[in-house]
């Protein structure tokens, strides 16, 4: 497996003919937390109108048409993607899967939809036979030790944690802000069992091969999938382990580490980035540009 960064490409259009179907991340691709980021939701525009389907995939703790209404806010077009599966979706599954079940939840409650309509029984963590991590109660002020005293308290009592959104960190704005797997990563460090719901795993890359299914009609060879993302962790691993072409976008979470926000292009820093981490994408953007 090659960990040579590619050259950064300037145009998507010239590879698009490639493909039929796009994964394409949400937070740090089509928009920023704040707003749309226009030239990603052109190109994916551009994508389906050449015939190609979109499935946006996101590690967002909350049902795909709660992200929806979320991305509608940002300006997000709805033509520019045929549907949406998030590790919110996933979660519910495994939520299913535990019938009678009583369910502690950490995270803010703007994420309670996640237990809607599916007979969950949410009790404190004392009480709880399994808890479902969707975030930090308030990421604008907390970090992962902030949670060692639920922690203890979790191992203490052997409750397996369900990871409803597996990335570490996510951009808002200018910002980058904790997310759940950076208290789930902390629960499996001290020996805590862990379920990881979204990117890189598997379940919710089936999901999004399901939804695209259902939007072509077919069935799409894996060589004419492409991801898209800016997460090393979630997406270009998340991708490889499907056996998928990625295209990493490098105007993301990992800007910093590339040479800045405003211009994170440092081809020296990304090779040792994919070196790291063992794995390289097919193509590389500072951002999606048709």
């Amino acid at each position: 497996m090659s960990t040579t960064a590619p050259a950064f490409s300037s145009h998507f259009s010239t590879v698009a003919p490639n493909y039929d179907v796009l994964l394409s991340d949400v937070w740090g691709v089509v928009h920023n937390g704040v707003a749309a980021t226009v030239n990603a939701c052109d190109s994916l525009r551009h994508f389906r109108a050449r015939g190609g389907t979109v499935v946006l995939i996101t590690n967002a703790p909350r049902p795909g048409e709660f992200v929806q209404k979320f991305i509608d806010n940002l300006k997000v077009p709805r033509d520019s993607y045929d549907a949406i599966v998030s590790s919110g979706d996933v979660t519910r599954a495994l939520i299913l899967e535990r019938p009678g079940e009583r369910v502690a939840h950490i995270g803010p409650a703007r994420d309670l939809p996640i237990f809607e309509g599916i007979g969950a029984s949410v009790v404190p963590v004392e009480n709880a036979d399994y808890v479902v991590c969707s975030g930090l109660y308030d990421d604008t002020t907390e970090g992962p030790d902030d949670y060692d005293d639920i922690i203890a308290t979790m191992l203490a009592r052997k409750l397996p944690m369900i990871c409803a959104n597996p990335d570490i960190v996510v951009e808002r704005g200018d910002h980058l802000v904790f997310c759940a797997g950076a208290i789930a990563d902390r629960y499996a460090t001290k020996g805590g069992d862990v379920i990881y719901a979204g990117k890189p795993y598997r379940p919710i890359y089936d999901q999004a091969m399901a939804a695209a299914r259902k939007a072509r009609g077919q069935d799409t060879a894996h060589g004419r999938i492409l991801a898209i993302g800016d997460s090393v962790r979630t997406d270009l691993k998340g991708a490889a382990a499907f056996g998928i072409d990625c295209l990493f976008v490098t105007a993301g979470i990992h800007a910093e580490e590339l040479g800045g926000r405003h211009n994170p292009t440092d081809a020296g820093a990304l090779s040792a980035m994919f070196k790291d981490a063992q794995v390289a994408p097919k193509l590389v953007m500072r951002q999606l540009v048709w």
